[in-house]
C-alpha cells in the first residue's frame, strides 16, 4: 500500500500522526524517541532541528514531514547537496508515495516539476525561492545534511530559503550541526514560527573508540579475528585507497565458502580492462574499494556485496559519508590530518564525527567501533618499546623515530579531543552573484526591498555584509549600463521600479549557465568545414565544469613531449623550463570562443559569474580514434575512470539538449550517437538512470547487484560505424607516424605483428611521403563498408598526397565479438594497394 492511501480524512495533527506511526508498523519498524519527538512536532507545526546521529532513523522522519505536508494540502521539497542523493531519495519517494506524486530537479533534470513533493538539489530550490519570493509554492523544505550550510562555496544556496521562504516550515537534517541556537532563534524570528530542536547524543548502536598503535595490517587482522568486520579504512586519497586494498592481498581476509559466495553473487557482472580487473581480483579476495573516481556500477557493485555481508574490509576515501548506505561495522581511520586543497591540517570535530558515523548501523550491528590508527612513527616506536620489553638498557637506548619535516602529525590526545568535542558551529557563506540579483528583479515587487532584505538580514557580521552590499551595486550598475535592466519612472502593475529588458529562460540558473551563451557560438561556426560537428562539441565542452584530473593528465602528457621535443632541438634547460610554462591542455577554438564570450557579456553580463572552460576531452577521445579503455590507460587515469565517463555524459547530454535541430549535421549526429553509445557501453547505469528519470513509475526501486550491461552495440548501427571508423582510424594514425611496434600490438592475434607491418608501410612509402590525418582523411567518404549478416567487411582508405586513393587497410568486422566487447572488434587481413 502506498503511504499516501494512509492519509488520514482529517489533517489534524492528532489524526496525522496516528495515521503515520501505524504504517510504520505495517512496515514493521518502531519508532526511536527523537523519531517520536521530532515527528509530533512537524506534524504540529513547527519548525523541527533535527541534530541525532547517523543511523537513527533521520530519512524516516523526512518521510513522515512529507506525509503531513500532503495531508494539509502543502507542497513539500526535499533538497541534498548532490544529485545522487537527491536521485536516490527521489526514487525511494516514488516507491512510498506513488511515481505520480513525486518530480525532481536537479538542474539537468526535470521530472514531473509540478508534483506536491519535489526533490531538489539546493541551489534549485534556493533559485526559485530567488525569483519567487515568500509568496513560492513551498509549503514545507526538508534539508537533509544541513552543515553544507557552511560550505564556502555552496552554503549560500542553503541560506537562501531559510531568508525567502518565510511561509515554509522547515526541518533541517544533519548528524553534526553541533550548536543550533542561533538557527533555532532566528526561524522563528523570521516566520513567527515556533522551531523545536531535537538532539540526541545517544545512538541507537552505540559506538567504542580505540587508538592503534599496531601496523594496519595487524590492526585490521585484529578486526577480522574478533568479528568486527565489514571494515571501512579511510584514506584521504584515492591512490591510498587501492594501495591498501591490494597490500591486504596477502591476508587472508575470507574463507573458500565465503570467497565461493561472492563468486555466485558476482555471477556474470562485467568488470573492464584496467581497474575492472584489479577490482575483480579485489572483491572476489572480500576486499573492496570505494570512491569517487570510480565508475558507478563498480561503487554499486561495492556497495551492494557490502549491504549483502560478503565483503570484509572495504579500502575508500571520506567521500562515503553523503547519501550512501553501506552497512559498516568498524571505521578505521588512517589519518587525523588532511589536505584540503590549500594546506594540510587536522580535522576538524564535524569531519571526524561525520566520519565515524558511519560505523555501527541499525538494523545490522548492536555496537559499532571507530579505530585510529596511530603515525607511521608512533607506530614504529611502540615497535621498538614491546621489542625491549623490560630490560631498561635496551629502553634507554632507543633511539625514537620522529615524524617526517613538515607531516602534519597526530596523537592520541588528538584523538581524544576529536572524540569528546562537538561539531563546531555552523558560520555563513553568503554571497551574491549576477544569477541572484536577475532572478530577484525577474520576480514581482519592489526588487530593492527584496535585495536589501537579502543583503542586511542574512548571516553575515556586518562588515561581510558592507562587500556584499558594495558588490551588488557593482552588478546592478553593470546591468543598466548593459541594458539588461531598466528603471521605471512609476511602479508597474506587479510593483516593479526596475525590470528585465530581456526575457530569461524559464530554467534561468537552474542548468547550465552557458548554454544560451553556446547556442549563439554556434552561429560563429563554419558548417561547411570538414571540423564543424567536432568544433560544435569544443563549443559546448568549453561551458562544462573542469574535470580536473583530466585536464592535469592531459597537460602532464604534454609537457613530457614537448621537453622530449626540445631536448632533441637541443634547447637549454632554463629555457625549457620557461617554454614550459605555456605548454598546457588543448583548448581548441579559445581564441574564438573568449572574444565570443567578452562580447555576449556585454549584453549578458550574468554570465562573468561562470568561467568559460575551453578544453578537450570528448573531442580529444575521438580525434585519437581510441576506446574508452585506451584513453583511459593513455593518460593513466585508471582512478579517475569514473570522473572521465561522468564527464562524457555530461558531455553527450548537453549536445542532446542542447543543440538546436537547425545546427545540426549528419556528421554530428554521427558523433553524438556515438558518444552516447561510447557512455552506454561503458556503464549503461549513467544513461539508463537518466532515462529512467522520466518514466520512474515504471520500476521505483533500484537494481541490486546486477550488470545486465546494455543493449548489443551492433544495434545501434549508426553509432557502431562510427566505431568501425575510430578503429580504423587509430591504425591509420599509427601508420602515419611509421609506429610498426604500435600497430603489431594491436593487431598480432590477427597475425599482423611489428614485422609485417612494417613491410606493408614500407611498401607504401616507397610510392608515397605521407599518410593524411585530418578532417577530411577520418571522413565517412574514405570508409567502405560491406554488410553480411554475422560480419562486416570493411576498408579503410589512406588519404595520400596524390589522393589515388588506391592503398588502404582491409579488415573484417565480427559483430557478435563486438556485441560481447561493447565496442568495435575487427581483424585486419591485409594492407595493401588494390
Amino acid at each position: 500500500m502506498s503511504l499516501f492511501d494512509a492519509l488520514p480524512a482529517s489533517p489534524d495533527p492528532d489524526s496525522v500522526y496516528a495515521a503515520f506511526e501505524a504504517w510504520t508498523t505495517e512496515q514493521g519498524l518502531t519508532l526511536y524517541p527523537a523519531q517520536e519527538e521530532a515527528l509530533l512536532e512537524v506534524v504540529s507545526g513547527s519548525h523541527v532541528i533535527l541534530a541525532t546521529p547517523t543511523g537513527s532513523g533521520k530519512s524516516l522522519v523526512a518521510t513522515g514531514a512529507h506525509f503531513a505536508a500532503l495531508a494539509a494540502g502543502r507542497r513539500t521539497f526535499y533538497t541534498a547537496p548532490i544529485k545522487a542523493l537527491v536521485s536516490e531519495k527521489f526514487f525511494a519517494l516514488c516507491a512510498v508515495f506513488g511515481a505520480e506524486r513525486v518530480g525532481m530537479l536537479t538542474g539537468d533534470a526535470s521530472v514531473n516539476p509540478t508534483a506536491p513533493i519535489i526533490c531538489a538539489t539546493a541551489e534549485v530550490l534556493a533559485n526559485i525561492a530567488l525569483r519567487t519570493g515568500p509568496g513560492a509554492d513551498v509549503g514545507q523544505v526538508v534539508m537533509d545534511e544541513f552543515h553544507f550550510y557552511g560550505d564556502p562555496q555552496r552554503g549560500w544556496a542553503w541560506q537562501v530559503p531559510l531568508l525567502e521562504l518565510t511561509g515554509a516550515q522547515f526541518l533541517l537534517m544533519s548528524a553534526t550541526l553541533g550548536d543550533v541556537t542561533f538557527f533555532e532563534r532566528d526561524l522563528t524570528r523570521r516566520t513567527g514560527r515556533p522551531t523545536a530542536v531535537v538532539k540526541s547524543a545517544e545512538r541507537p548502536v552505540p559506538l567504542s573508540y580505540s587508538y592503534a598503535r599496531t601496523p594496519m595490517h595487524e590492526t585490521l587482522e585484529d578486526l577480522l579475528v574478533t568479528r568486527q568486520a565489514p571494515v571501512y579504512v579511510v584514506h584521504f586519497t584515492q591512490a591510498a585507497a587501492l594501495e591498501r586494498a591490494q597490500a591486504l592481498m596477502s591476508v587472508n581476509v575470507c574463507t573458500r565458502e565465503e570467497k565461493d559466495a561472492i563468486a555466485e553473487a558476482i555471477g556474470d557482472f562485467r568488470f573492464a580492462a584496467g581497474f575492472g580487473r584489479t577490482l575483480s581480483r579485489l572483491v572476489r579476495h572480500g576486499i573492496g574499494v570505494h570512491h569517487a573516481g570510480m565508475l558507478p556500477k563498480y561503487r554499486r557493485l561495492v556497495e551492494t556485496l557490502a549491504q549483502q555481508g560478503l565483503l570484509k574490509v572495504i579500502c575508500g576515501t571520506d567521500t562515503l559519508g553523503v547519501g550512501i548506505n553501506v552497512p559498516i561495522r568498524t571505521v578505521v581511520l588512517t589519518a587525523l590530518s588532511k589536505y584540503d586543497g590549500t594546506r594540510t591540517r587536522h580535522l576538524n570535530a564535524r569531519e571526524f564525527h561525520q566520519i565515524a558515523g558511519r560505523a555501527g548501523r541499525a538494523g545490522y550491528d548492536t555496537a559499532g567501533t571507530v579505530v585510529v590508527q596511530a603515525p607511521e612513527h608512533e607506530v614504529e616506536n611502540a615497535r621498538l618499546v614491546k621489542k625491549a620489553g623490560d630490560d631498561e638498557k635496551k629502553l634507554k637506548r632507543i633511539v625514537k623515530k620522529k615524524p617526517p619535516e613538515g607531516f602534519v602529525t597526530w596523537s592520541e590526545k588528538t584523538f581524544d579531543r576529536l572524540v569528546s568535542s562537538e561539531p563546531e558551529p555552523l558560520t555563513s557563506s553568503f554571497t551574491v552573484s549576477h544569477a541572484m540579483i536577475l532572478n530577484v528583479i525577474a520576480r514581482p515587487g519592489d526588487a530593492f526591498v527584496a535585495m536589501r532584505h537579502l543583503l542586511e538580514d542574512n548571516n553575515e557580521p556586518r562588515a561581510n555584509q558592507r562587500r556584499l552590499i558594495t558588490r551588488a551595486i557593482s552588478i546592478y550598475r553593470a546591468l543598466l549600463a548593459g541594458g539588461v535592466v531598466e528603471r521605471l519612472d512609476e511602479p508597474d502593475d506587479e510593483g516593479r521600479t526596475v525590470r528585465l529588458t530581456v526575457d530569461l529562460q524559464a530554467n534561468f540558473a537552474l542548468n547550465q549557465p552557458l548554454s544560451p551563451f553556446a547556442v549563439a557560438s554556434l552561429e560563429l561556426l563554419d558548417r561547411e568545414s570538414p571540423d564543424y560537428a567536432l568544433d560544435v562539441l569544443s563549443v559546448l565542452e568549453s561551458t562544462l565544469d573542469n574535470p580536473r584530473q583530466v585536464l592535469s593528465a592531459q597537460q602532464f602528457k604534454a609537457r613530457g613531449e614537448a621537453v622530449n621535443a626540445m631536448k632533441a632541438e637541443g634547447i637549454d634547460y632554463d629555457e625549457r623550463v620557461e617554454l614550459l610554462e605555456g605548454v598546457t591542455w588543448p583548448k581548441p577554438l579559445e581564441e574564438l570562443l573568449t572574444a565570443a564570450y567578452e562580447l555576449y557579456a556585454k549584453g549578458h553580463p550574468w554570465v562573468h559569474d561562470v568561467e568559460l572552460a575551453p578544453k578537450s576531452v570528448a573531442r580529444d577521445l575521438y580525434e585519437r580514434a581510441m576506446t574508452f579503455v585506451e584513453y583511459v590507460g593513455y593518460y593513466n587515469l585508471a582512478r579517475s575512470e569514473g570522473l572521465v565517463l561522468r564527464y562524457l555524459a555530461d558531455a553527450y547530454r548537453t549536445l542532446r539538449q542542447t543543440v538546436p535541430e537547425d545546427a545540426r549535421t549528419a556528421e554530428l549526429d554521427d558523433l553524438i550517437e556515438w558518444l552516447g553509445e561510447l557512455v552506454r557501453q561503458v556503464d549503461s547505469s549513467l544513461l539508463d538512470e537518466w532515462e529512467k528519470l522520466a518514466h520512474p513509475g515504471d520500476d521505483p526501486t533500484r537494481p541490486v547487484l546486477r550488470d545486465t550491461g546494455p543493449p548489443p552495440v551492433t544495434a545501434n548501427k549508426r553509432a557502431f560505424r562510427v566505431l568501425v571508423r575510430n578503429a580504423l582510424f587509430r591504425r591509420v594514425e599509427l601508420a602515419a607516424l611509421r609506429r610498426a611496434w604500435d600497430l603489431g600490438e594491436l593487431d598480432k592475434d590477427a597475425g599482423w605483428d611489428a614485422d609485417r607491418w612494417q613491410d606493408a608501410l614500407d611498401d607504401y612509402f616507397a610510392e608515397h611521403d605521407e599518410i593524411g590525418t585530418g578532417p577530411d582523411a577520418r571522413g565517412p567518404k574514405l570508409l567502405l563498408v560491406e554488410e553480411e549478416p554475422t560480419q562486416w567487411r570493411v576498408r579503410q582508405v589512406f588519404a595520400d598526397p596524390a589522393e589515388d586513393h588506391d592503398w588502404g587497410i582491409s579488415a573484417l568486422v565480427d559483430l557478435a565479438a563486438s556485441d560481447e566487447a561493447g565496442t568495435a572488434v575487427l581483424k585486419v587481413t591485409d594492407v595493401n594497394r588494390l
